[in-house]
This record gives C-alpha cells, structure tokens and sequence, in this order.
C-alpha cells in the first residue's frame, strides 16, 4: 500500500503541511502513525480526498472539460494576432496560446486570478522514478 508522509501529501494537494495536519486532526483526512510515530496517509485515502476537494471545489458544472487549475496570471505575451498566457496554478504551469483578440476580451492580465481548462483526447501519465513501487 502507497503511503504519503504529510510534507508529500501537502505537496501533491497544493497546501501546507499545517493545513494537511488540521485537516487530518479534524477528521477530514484519515491518516495513521507509522512504526517511527509519524503520520502518514494512505495512497487511496488522499486519492479520495482530493477527488471530494475537486468535486466541491470545480467549475460551473456545465462543461464537458474536467481538467481545472485555478491559479494566478504570471505572463501575458502578445503580438499582433497572438498571445501567450502564463499560469501557475499551485507548482504547476500552464501555458495556453490564443488570440489577442481572446486575451483583450478577458482583460487578461498579470497578477489576476484565472482557471486554466483543458480538454484533451491525449493526456500522457508518467510516474517519477522515486513514485515507482518496489521490484519494478
């Protein structure tokens, strides 16, 4: 079974590790101690956690796109027809290319908020070396 020490499971939810440790005291996010007495999360405990978090957390509700990440405008780049939007949406960057014409209409600008969503028919999962489990 995949564990998560809580600096990890902050980590991969975007927050503190304070705010991960008021949530397991509160109830909201099952975790144990292991054999050194630290608290650790179960793999599929997060998993449901941050799956509740998105759903109540989520868009409108009325798009076919499920990829949403709320961040902060970081850059806008434009030229005559085209533009580059820069978003970090908690570690992650997001880089979308659109019109200028897209841009002006939004008023997009550095330092505001802004959701970035992704609808793809080709999303490639990687696993990082240190994320593999034992023997593979």
């Amino acid at each position: 079974m995949t564990t998560f020490r809580i600096s990890e499971a902050a980590a991969l939810l975007g927050v503190s590790a304070d705010t991960v440790r008021r949530w397991i005291d509160a109830g909201r996010l099952p975790a144990r101690r292991d054999e050194l007495g630290h608290r650790i999360v179960a793999g599929a405990d997060l998993a449901a956690f941050a799956r509740a978090q998105v759903a109540t957390e989520g868009g409108s509700g009325f798009s076919s796109a499920r990829n949403r990440f709320r961040g902060i405008v970081t850059e806008v780049l434009k030229d005559a027809v085209m533009a580059q939007v820069e978003i970090a949406a908690g570690p992650f960057r997001v880089v979308s290319l659109m019109s200028r014409q897209a841009v002006d209409e939004l008023k997009l600008e550095v330092g505001m908020m802004a959701v970035a969503v992704i609808k793809s028919t080709n999303v490639v999962v990687e696993i990082p070396d240190n994320a593999r489990p034992a023997g593979h």
